[in-house]
């Protein structure tokens, strides 16, 4: 089920302080996750969580993640100085590497961060830009369909990420040659994956191709990296994660690979990390019937393109009309000029009015993260629930000045006020 954990007077004092369409983040549900996740992999001790900042790029989220402990995956030089201004160094910081400017391995080296190769032409690049390091994670791509029994669950083989098994040999062989000593190995094989099974299959698949490419490099495996993928339930009837007994597999695949122990265990979880704890809250501002009805609300694509992008289905309900029946056909609209700005397609709703405040569930990531600038609309403002009860703005949203700022060069900025 979406996250109710909230009641409708938290989003209804928010949206009484703070104008919509704003983000919603829950701190005490944050740090609940976080505090599960460390739990379920207790028996590892040697377990870290590296938040994916690109799911929430946001500070606040960061420091309150740090706190529980958490490092952070990031797979550019920007989320890399966002993690640095957050306290996050060295061990802490993952650095998955895709096709990027071979400067930002540079500043990942200064940093100390570990460096995660996705391509065996990435060896000499690294080598150039920082340095070959004594620990290096590389990615796997086994290549053809990941299954969990006879359910098809990824196509790792048509993604652009990561080695082949015989490029990993290789590209070990290469990296010991160059100074390295120890390697983690890092692979993702399936997205917003609910089954309980996806963690144990991945981690049994890289256990095994640990194990051996140790064996026949005499490198070191320091440690395996499971990456995301591990998922939420959107839909009302989808079957929620249950994230100790994907714990309880991964420690039965580890202990049949690696019975005594000494292999580190690394997760990135930015989905299930903050996706349930975040809601998009707007407002209805227009009733519009024509050949369907529409509900149109004060936000839009780029405030939550998940629906227009991927027809991702987020779950809506309407402050103060929980106990009212859902008999009204609605497409819930933004305002942009795309057809497919809209929240939701033919959803039973309460009847709706202008004026009517919407909540629009697990938005917490890729939600305001995603955001961008058509049409000249400006990206929204997030804020923060505090455990306390309290709300913090922690993002204010954009202003014209924000949408013209890298114009401040035209010969006419002037009349926009940029100079």
């Amino acid at each position: 089920m979406p996250n109710f954990s909230l009641p409708d007077s938290v989003f209804e004092q928010a949206a009484a302080r703070f104008a919509t369409p704003f983000h919603l983040y829950d701190e005490a549900g944050l740090r609940r996750n976080a505090r599960d996740l460390k739990k379920a992999f207790s028996w590892c001790s040697d377990f870290q969580e590296y938040f994916a900042v690109k799911a929430l790029p946001n500070p606040a989220i960061l420091r309150i993640l740090k706190e529980e402990g958490c490092g952070v995956d990031c797979s550019s030089e920007t989320e890399l100085m966002l993690a640095e201004c957050c306290g996050f160094s060295g061990r802490d910081v993952m650095f998955s590497a895709n096709a990027m400017p071979y400067e930002e391995f540079d500043h990942a080296r200064a940093v100390g961060a570990y460096i995660n190769l996705d391509d065996i032409t990435h060896i000499d690049i690294l080598e150039q830009h920082g340095g070959i390091p004594e620990t290096v994670c590389c990615r796997y791509n086994p290549g053809g369909d990941f299954r969990i029994g006879t359910e098809i669950m990824g196509n790792p083989g048509d993604a652009k990420y990561g080695f082949t098994y015989a490029q990993l040999q290789e590209g070990l062989r290469i990296l010991k040659a160059k100074g390295a000593k120890r390697f983690g190995l890092h692979s993702f094989l399936s997205s917003n994956n609910t089954d309980d099974g996806y963690y144990p299959a991945l981690a049994k698949i890289l256990f095994a191709v640990g194990r051996d490419l140790a064996a026949e490099t005499g490198l070191t495996l320091d440690f395996i990296n499971l990456s995301g993928g591990v998922g939420i339930p959107y839909l009302p009837d989808a079957h929620k994660t249950d994230i100790f007994a994907v714990g309880e597999g991964v420690r039965q695949a580890y202990e049949a690979v690696f019975p005594e122990g000494g292999v580190a265990i690394k997760t990135e979880l930015g989905r299930w990390m903050t996706g349930p704890i975040g809601w998009l809250v707007t407002h209805a501002i227009h009733h519009k019937d024509t050949y369907k009805h529409y509900i149109g609300v004060d936000a839009c694509a780029a405030n939550l393109m998940r629906p227009a992008m991927y027809g991702a289905y987020h779950h809506i309900t309407v402050c103060g009309k929980a106990d009212q029946p859902c008999d009204h056909l609605y497409d819930v609209t933004g305002c942009l000029c795309e057809n497919n700005d809209k929240f939701a397609i033919d959803r039973m709703l309460p009847e709706i009015a202008e004026g009517d405040l919407l909540v629009i569930h697990d938005t917490g990531a890729h939600g305001h993260a995603m955001g961008y600038n058509y049409n000249g609309r400006l990206r929204s403002a997030e804020v923060l629930h505090r455990e306390d009860g309290s709300f913090r703005l922690i993002r204010r949203a954009e202003t014209p000045k924000d949408y013209f700022a890298t114009l401040d060069i035209d010969e006419g900025a002037g009349a926009l006020g940029l100079n």
